[in-house]
């Protein structure tokens, strides 16, 4: 195992970090640093032997956390925004079709599963919809609302 980025190399981080338990001072769950955000890394180590932790100093907002090598990028390299993160509760913006067949009506409920940052022609999600029986869908950002709005629109292709 060795590590991709060492002390003081900027790197940025691809998801929302809250607070697992071990920061100190806020509760679990506590929202820690925003998806995007970039910091240096202050110290490299292992957790259980099998995984690269880095501990990144987010200067701007004053913190010092834990992120697995997964969690993060080089600051240089290409960073598309997302709307919507793993296990993020989502709403069908449209009825999401395969061939011409709705298998998601619209406003259907569904959990993010994956965030895919390097699809052709942009940013795409693994969906789970609760109206689908284990088939995840890779769906668009513009077919996706956040799980607690709801705007009727028209049929998209899945």
């Amino acid at each position: 195992m060795q590590p991709r980025w060492d002390y003081g190399d900027a790197v940025r981080v691809t998801r929302n970090v809250r607070n697992d338990g071990t920061y100190p001072g806020l509760d679990p769950g506590a929202f820690l640093v925003r998806r995007g955000s970039v910091g240096y890394v202050v110290n490299v180590g292992t957790f259980l032997q099998d995984q690269i932790i880095y501990s990144v100093n987010f200067l701007e907002e004053g913190r010092v956390v834990g992120c697995r090598e997964e969690e993060l990028i080089g600051r240089d390299e290409e960073w598309l925004p997302s709307r919507f993160e793993f296990r993020e509760k989502v709403k069908a913006a449209k009825a999401l079709s395969i061939r011409g067949v709705v298998k998601v009506p619209l406003h259907s409920l569904g959990e993010v599963i994956k965030v895919v940052r390097d699809a052709p022609g942009g940013l795409l999600y693994h969906v789970h919809f609760n109206c689908l029986s284990g088939e995840p869908l890779m769906v668009p950002e513009s077919a996706l609302l956040p799980a607690e709005t709801a705007e009727p629109s028209q049929e998209v292709e899945a």
